[in-house]
């Protein structure tokens, strides 16, 4: 009976050492977030041309939003100040309310170039 519970007890000791040996191997190797995974992919990505953009507020961090195709504009603070996005030949400047406060007219070039991607 003493032979059966030195035998089950180092059983459990050599478990738990296991145990804790896959745990420290699973932290070692974690899986990638869903956010790697998309750049790694070889998935098709939204892609967008913001070089014609050209009335940012000062001072405002630019946030890409290719797959709707427009800015975010963030405060440093980060709070929301406004954003622009493409609408036909124009790019349209929104404020922080979401009222429209500026139309900016693109030229022939750059809608040539929006053509072209």
């Amino acid at each position: 009976m003493r032979c059966m519970r030195h035998a089950l007890l180092g059983g459990i000791a050599v478990l738990s050492t296991i145990g804790a040996a896959w745990a420290a191997d699973d932290d070692q190797h974690k899986q990638p977030s869903m956010h790697q995974l998309y750049r790694s992919s070889s998935l098709p990505h939204a892609a967008a041309d913001f070089s014609m953009f050209h009335f940012v507020p000062r001072g405002d961090k630019m946030v890409e939003e290719p797959e709707h195709g427009r800015l975010l504009f963030r405060t440093k603070g980060g709070e929301p100040d406004g954003f622009a996005e493409r609408r036909g030949g124009a790019i349209v400047y929104y404020d922080r309310r979401g009222k429209a406060a500026r139309v900016q007219r693109l030229t022939p070039d750059e809608i040539d170039r929006l053509i072209q991607h």
